[in-house]
């Protein structure tokens, strides 16, 4: 947990995207931390309100009640995400909130600290990424330095992954997951997760030929042609697959 081991500091980067207002140490900033673990939110909120006693820190057990609160038109400046919560697959949540709600950073605070897995979160929007095991002072500076526009990645590791083999000509998947609508990537996560178009037109409250229509367009923003070949070409948004077909570090 945050706070109860030490580790080596991080290292920033200029973050290319719109960055939010710097902030000072103990300004007001207003966060939530969705991780499914009650005593970790509980210990990771703790270490912010130490550091941060003007901060407003709210909670959510998962994606859904992290998009419920992110939705209510309150001002949230930075999100803590926990990668591997139940019912996520892979990078599926981090990629919902990403693409949802594209101006507010991310911070992802994660158990899986494999360089592979690093670089592959913040391809896929992450601004920032801290172990489980970091210290609190690596926390803090973290949350600061995102908030202060820059990337914070831990020490030792270079930037995004770059998977072996990808087709000259053909932007990372990122980039294409980036190019759908909001409605569209929850439709690509739902096809990950095997449910067909009736299924996903249950589940979305919408008729079948809306559904047909939004695969129409993933299959053209993702450059494949089939629902298998979306599986295969989102198979990096998976840490086995990462950890399997990327080299070391």
């Amino acid at each position: 947990m945050v706070g109860l081991t030490s580790s080596a500091p991080g290292v920033s980067l200029p973050r290319p995207d719109g960055a939010p207002t710097p902030v000072a140490e103990g300004s007001d900033m207003h966060l939530i931390i969705v991780d499914d673990h009650p005593l970790f939110r509980d210990a990771l909120s703790s270490a912010v309100r130490l550091a941060f006693p003007a901060a407003e820190v709210e909670e959510a057990d998962g994606i859904e009640s992290a998009c419920a609160a992110l939705s209510r038109g309150r001002s949230i400046d930075l999100t803590l995400l926990d990668l591997t919560m139940q019912g996520v697959n892979g990078f599926d949540g981090l990629i919902a909130i990403r693409t949802r709600f594209p101006r507010i950073p991310v911070l992802v605070v994660s158990g899986l600290d494999d360089p592979r897995i690093v670089r592959e979160a913040l391809a896929h929007g992450a601004a920032g990424f801290v172990p489980k095991a970091a210290g609190k002072p690596v926390l803090i500076r973290a949350i600061t330095d995102v908030l202060n526009g820059a990337v914070f990645v831990p020490e030792g590791v270079s930037g995004p992954a770059e998977a072996p083999g990808r087709k000259a000509g053909k932007a990372p998947i990122a980039e294409r997951i980036a190019e759908l609508t909001p409605q569209q990537v929850r439709v690509l996560l739902m096809i990950r997760q095997g449910k067909l178009n009736k299924q996903i037109a249950h589940e979305l409250g919408v008729g079948d030929s809306t559904v047909k229509a939004h695969v129409s367009e993933i299959l053209r923003k993702l450059g494949v042609i089939s629902r298998t070949q979306i599986v295969i070409e989102t198979a990096n948004l998976d840490y086995d697959h990462i950890l399997a077909g990327l080299p070391s570090s």
